[in-house]
């Protein structure tokens, strides 16, 4: 474990340090990347999402097939050999998790897959959670991790999870403001409302632990979105928060594990080349404005006015999401594959990928460096000599 200034925290009775990693699909948070941060004391994070591209003898088999029974198969044993390969990086230090997106259609199944191929614990968004515990039934060493954005949604699922004499092993509480990908919020003008800011919405939801019955440090939170200085992450901790999320700056580590053309989109992009747009999910999401995002917001309007349900406008095969905007014909949705935007994206197609990124500026610019150094600075303020500037804290709403 890293020597830390910062004060560690436990999740199932395991000692880490207070960062995690966030998930990323379509496989930019796998094996490599998770195993790398849980070695050196924290939390990584496996995004459990179309794991397949990762591996070459998979995507030999998917390449013909549209059978999605089959393209869920080998997602599966994608996702079973990503977490065994992250555990043995990990070396038993930290703690591997596995997101799954309650959006898309296979999450129970994902959720089991990763229980019985031995993560330690699952975190839940896109979504409220409410049956996790009924979908990890008989793994109770399985840690469940919600990921929320207010203190109503915070509310729904420890009421109902106290119904089952289950509580949360931690909460994630993502700001919409400055997360990347989906974005916990109803609509795109929503992602601004002051109820989302940290120090509110940690007051709240301590207030709420206690018309419970729950005591303070009784479930670790967990804010996400927009943090990127050692000294916001202080902050917050000082707001009794126990650790924080970071996704893009992880993305874009060394250890990434995807493309280096998908670290170089993120790391140099500016502010004005970020933006906010309507998944296929119905949900908000934030990306990089890259060719292909561009012409597709030129020409959303038309291909909303057109939106027609049948099965078969599903681009990948997989049908991967619960409600998708194209398959389903949803006007107000998106009208893409986001499988397949993602998917080249994770491949460096600049030209045709979908690339998810946060609102904030990275740790280290454009730099792309090791996960080591990402988390010495985020845990100790410090950056070895000759290292690129680091970000300067913004947004003190956070």
């Amino acid at each position: 474990m890293l020597e830390s200034n910062l004060p560690c925290f436990y999740i199932k009775g395991r000692r880490l340090l207070p960062i995690v990693q966030g998930g990323m699909g379509v496989g930019v948070s796998a094996h490599r990347l998770a195993g790398s941060v849980a070695r050196l004391g924290a939390v990584g994070t496996i995004a459990s999402i179309d794991l397949h591209h990762h591996h070459p003898d998979l995507v030999a088999q998917a390449k013909h097939s549209r059978d999605k029974a089959t393209l869920n198969e080998l997602n599966m044993i994608a996702l079973d050999r990503e977490i065994k390969a992250a555990l043995d990086m990990a070396n038993g230090e930290g703690l591997i998790a596995v997101n799954v997106m309650k959006a898309v259609a296979e999450h129970p199944a994902l959720v089991r897959q990763a229980c019985a191929s031995g993560a330690q614990a699952v975190v839940m968004g896109a979504g409220l959670p409410l049956d996790l515990p009924e979908m990890t039934e008989g793994f109770p060493d399985v840690a469940l991790i919600p990921i929320l954005s207010d203190a109503r949604g915070i509310g729904i699922v420890l009421k109902k999870w106290m119904r089952k004499n289950r509580l949360p092993d931690a909460i994630v509480i993502e700001h919409p403001r400055y997360a990347g990908g989906h974005l916990g919020a109803p609509k795109p003008e929503d992602i601004n409302d002051p109820r989302f800011d940290f120090p509110g919405i940690l007051e709240s939801v301590f207030e709420l632990f206690k018309e419970l019955g729950l005591e303070r440090e009784q479930i670790p939170l967990i804010p996400a979105g927009g943090i990127n200085t050692h000294e916001k992450i202080r902050a917050l901790l000082a707001l009794g928060a126990s650790a924080v999320q970071l996704g893009t700056p992880f993305a874009v580590t060394e250890e990434g594990d995807a493309h280096p053309n998908f670290k170089k989109v993120l790391a140099e992009a500016k502010p004005d080349d970020i933006v906010t747009f309507m998944s296929v999910a119905g949900l908000p999401a934030r990306a990089v404005l890259t060719p292909w995002l561009a012409n597709y917001l030129r020409r959303e309007s038309k291909l909303q006015e057109g939106a027609k349900s049948h099965p078969d406008r599903c681009a990948s095969g997989l049908h991967c999401l619960t409600q998708c905007g194209l398959r389903d014909g949803v006007a107000k949705a998106g009208q893409f594959c986001i499988d397949s935007q993602l998917a080249a994206a994770l491949r460096g197609d600049v030209g045709k990928g979908l690339f998810f990124r946060g609102a904030e500026s990275l740790p280290f610019g454009t730099a792309i460096r090791p996960v080591k150094d990402l988390l010495e600075y985020l845990l100790n303020g410090s950056v070895r000599a000759n290292a690129p500037a680091v970000a300067t804290a913004v947004s003190a709403s956070m």
